[in-house]
Parts: C-alpha cells; sequence; structure tokens
C-alpha cells in the first residue's frame, strides 16, 4: 500500500457508550448523526458498526472493563483498516481512544508510527497519582502513553506505549497543576488552537509530528469548543475556540495526508441544550469529513498482508 490514499470507503464506529455503561436514548447522539446523514459528507460509501461490552465479562473494576471495550474497539477499527476504509469513531467520550489505538496496531503492527493530535479542552494526562477526582475519563491519554493502568492499556490492544514525542494537544486550556508538570516533563507538545490562543504555533507542531509518524489519529472532543457551542458539556469549559477556528485547525492535521483515524466524542444528545451541541457535533463530523476527503487518508502496509 502506498503510504497515504484517496478515501474510497468509510466504517463509522458508533458508541453509544459513557465508560462502559450502554447509554439511554440518544445520549451519545448517534441517532441524531444517522438522521442528519452526516456521514454521507465523505461522499463514500460507509459502514455503521456499533461494538458491544461483553457483558459476561464484566467486573468491578471499571478499568478492566474499559479495556474490554477498548478490545472490541480496536476490532471493529482494525477491520476497517484492514479492508481498506477510513475509520471514524462517534458518540462514546475520550475513554474510548484507547481502542482506536489498538485497533491502529493491530492492523498495522505495534512498531508502527502512530501520532495521536488530541483536540480538547482537557488533557486527559492524569494518573492514579496525579489526579484530583479519580476521575477515569482523565486519563486515557496518560493510560495509551504507558503511565497507568496498564490492564486497560492491554486489553484495548495497545501492546506498544504511545511515545510522547508523537502527542500534539491542541488547546487544553483546562489542565490541573500535577497534571500540567506531568505534561511539560514529556515530549507531549501543546499546540495553540487558533491565532491568539496560547500554545506553540499549530502548523508548525503539526508538521513536526508528521515528520516524526507514519500514521495520525485524530481525536475531538467538542467540549475544545467554547462553552456556548456545547451548552450540556459534563466538562464544557469557557474562553474557547468558535467553529470556524477548530475547522481551520482540523484542516491543518487532514492536511499532512497522514490521518487514517478521526473522532468526535461526548456530544450529549439529551437534556436542555442539547440541540445546540448536536448541532456542533454534526459540523465538527462534517467539516472534519471533508477535510478529509480533501487530503486522503494515512495508510501503510496492513500486518499480514501478502
Amino acid at each position: 500500500m502506498q503510504p497515504h490514499q484517496p478515501i474510497t470507503e468509510l466504517t463509522v464506529v458508533a458508541m453509544r457508550y459513557s465508560r462502559s455503561r450502554l447509554t439511554q436514548g440518544d445520549e451519545r447522539s448517534i441517532n441524531a448523526y444517522a438522521a442528519s446523514d452526516v456521514y454521507a459528507a465523505a461522499q463514500v460509501p460507509f459502514t455503521i458498526v456499533e461494538p458491544r461490552f461483553p457483558e459476561a465479562k464484566r467486573s468491578a473494576d471499571e478499568p478492566g472493563n474499559l479495556g474490554l471495550l477498548g478490545g472490541e474497539i480496536a476490532d471493529a477499527v482494525a477491520d476497517g483498516l484492514r479492508a481498506g476504509h477510513a475509520v471514524l469513531m462517534s458518540g462514546g467520550d475520550c475513554n474510548h481512544i484507547t481502542g482506536v489505538l489498538g485497533g491502529l496496531q493491530d492492523a498495522y503492527g505495534a512498531t508502527a508510527r502512530i501520532g495521536l493530535v488530541w483536540f480538547d479542552a482537557h488533557g486527559d494526562f492524569n494518573t492514579p497519582k496525579t489526579t484530583l477526582s479519580g476521575m477515569l475519563g482523565g486519563m486515557p491519554v496518560a493510560v495509551s502513553a504507558g503511565l497507568g493502568y496498564a490492564n486497560w492499556r492491554i486489553a484495548s490492544h495497545i501492546a506498544a506505549p504511545l511515545p510522547t514525542e508523537r502527542i500534539v494537544m491542541v488547546d487544553v486550556r483546562n489542565l490541573d497543576p500535577l497534571e500540567k508538570q506531568l505534561i511539560d516533563a514529556t515530549a507531549v507538545v501543546v499546540a495553540s488552537p487558533a491565532p491568539g490562543f496560547p500554545g506553540a504555533d499549530l502548523a508548525e507542531s503539526i508538521a513536526q509530528l508528521s515528520e516524526r509518524c507514519d500514521l495520525i489519529y485524530l481525536h475531538i472532543d467538542s467540549d475544545i469548543l467554547d462553552a456556548s457551542l456545547v451548552p450540556n458539556h459534563g466538562t464544557r469549559e469557557p474562553n474557547g475556540p468558535n467553529m470556524q477556528q477548530v475547522l481551520a485547525a482540523v484542516d491543518v492535521v487532514m492536511a499532512t495526508g497522514k490521518v487514517a483515524a478521526f473522532a468526535v466524542v461526548s456530544v450529549y444528545g439529551e437534556e436542555e441544550g442539547s440541540e445546540i451541541s448536536v448541532k456542533s457535533g454534526i459540523e465538527l463530523i462534517r467539516g472534519g469529513l471533508e477535510s478529509w476527503k480533501k487530503w486522503g487518508m494515512g495508510c501503510q502496509r496492513i500486518l499480514g498482508a501478502d
């Protein structure tokens, strides 16, 4: 396979889960996305798959449960990649990134140079030793980097922890004090989402990441947007970028031609403010898919292929 290729088909990994819990109604906006026909924005045939947690294996260990669900996500992601599809994860939350990274390693091998571009108001880089709240949703990037909960990481099929030099965080305007110290002690780069916001220059940061990576996973938590655009998000933050600024930043990443997987998560489809939040989620997915279609997807030789 060539290093980059046009997008000809899309696998949508639709997550109806909050952590390892199957949500009720349309809490994760999956039905709203389908009704909007937003996945057609890629202008290619698409298939929707919905991983399910293996309930017979559920335990009181929630990191372990997240690993089991991550393994189901990894299988769906790897199946899509092996079929030559671009892979989009929609719905769900940031806990589910381990499955996407695991799926990339399943398809391309643990030695593949995979990078993560993390669009979020938060770093999610806490560990059990740095967290103030104990919230597992504040840890998945650190888990992916091998800094905690090895059982969660390994069950999600991440055989090789993600080197911090292959992580670019965009925005992360609200970091816990010890979390910031940990980020500063690693090779993680924090980039600005738009002119006027703190952080390193985005275009330069992404260009440098692209040189270090063969493939990129672009992850967007909708709370990167200003709180007014996601009013019912559980961790919304004020003083964030607007939609146009975020989509412009997305285009910078897609322009590398190395994005193999893309996600838009944590769009709350229920309760007051959901209409605004769902509209934002649809715009993020549509804009991301249009940009991805324009620039093409990252790929390399599939592990085990002839």
